[in-house]
């Protein structure tokens, strides 16, 4: 992973390395479970650390190894033919990167999510909405131009026709989000579930639906996956009605 991207695992990063060179012909076993290693942009972090910890009790031959960063990054690795078996992007132009170079084939999305601002509890910049953010004395963070939360971003300014010039972009929307959460920044733009996911650390200021922007996530499996079948799975499970039962409990849209 690259510097400033969060990474986090269900199991340990030594099983994500020796589970993605695995002999497929081993037959694994609650003893033995087979270690699926998913790549997942870093708004999922919450979301699919629960999907994963339910797969695993209902799969006990079966281990998920989850790795959060931006979706960018990670389609990069994936392209690169990095050892993973699934991919979840916060985007469908990211996800495209994946299928061009043959690493992804039939992605299917499974969730949507929506902007939002974001400010410290006292909100110490006396931010009412967009046209705060145009203010020189208010500083704010958002994610960099090439990540799906920076598009986002920069998508929502234009419909509003505010110029706004952020003090720093971050790699990705947590990055964004702890910035707002310690007071470093005014205020921040992050998806309404990251919003929801740091819960009384900052408080959220809704953007108008007419200057907001939706995203798709789009899932797939990788064609250097050492394990399709689970790898199929999985991308089942998170387009099921279990998955899609966790993904709303953490504030995300259905599939168009």
């Amino acid at each position: 992973m690259t510097a400033g991207t969060g990474v986090a695992s269900i199991a340990v990063c030594a099983l994500l390395v020796a589970g993605c060179g695995a002999d497929t012909g081993a037959t694994a076993t609650s003893s033995n479970p087979q270690t699926l290693t998913v790549l997942a942009a870093a708004s999922l972090t919450e979301s699919f650390s629960t999907l994963a910890a339910d797969y695993e009790r209902s799969h006990p031959d079966v281990r998920i190894a989850l790795s959060f960063g931006a979706s960018s990054t990670l389609a990069a690795q994936a392209a690169e033919g990095a050892p993973a078996d699934v991919f979840a992007s916060a985007s469908s132009a990211t996800m495209a990167t994946a299928v061009k170079s043959g690493a992804a084939t039939n992605p299917r999305s499974f969730a949507r999510n929506s902007m939002t601002i974001v400010v410290p509890p006292s909100n110490p910049g006396r931010v009412t909405g967009l046209s705060s953010l145009a203010d020189p004395s208010v500083t704010v963070a958002v994610c960099a131009p090439r990540v799906p939360c920076g598009v986002a971003a920069d998508a929502v300014f234009r419909k509003a026709g505010v110029t706004v010039t952020p003090v720093t972009r971050e790699p990705d929307v947590k990055a964004v989000a702890t910035k707002v959460r310690l007071g470093e920044v005014d205020a921040g733009i992050v998806y309404v579930t990251d919003a929801r996911a740091s819960g009384s650390a900052v408080q959220a200021i809704p953007i108008p639906p007419a200057n907001n922007t939706t995203t798709d996530y789009p899932i797939a499996v990788l064609r250097q996956s050492q394990h399709p079948t689970q790898a199929q799975e999985f991308t089942d499970f998170v387009l099921g009605p279990t998955g899609q039962r966790v993904l709303a409990e953490y504030g995300f849209a259905g599939p168009r």
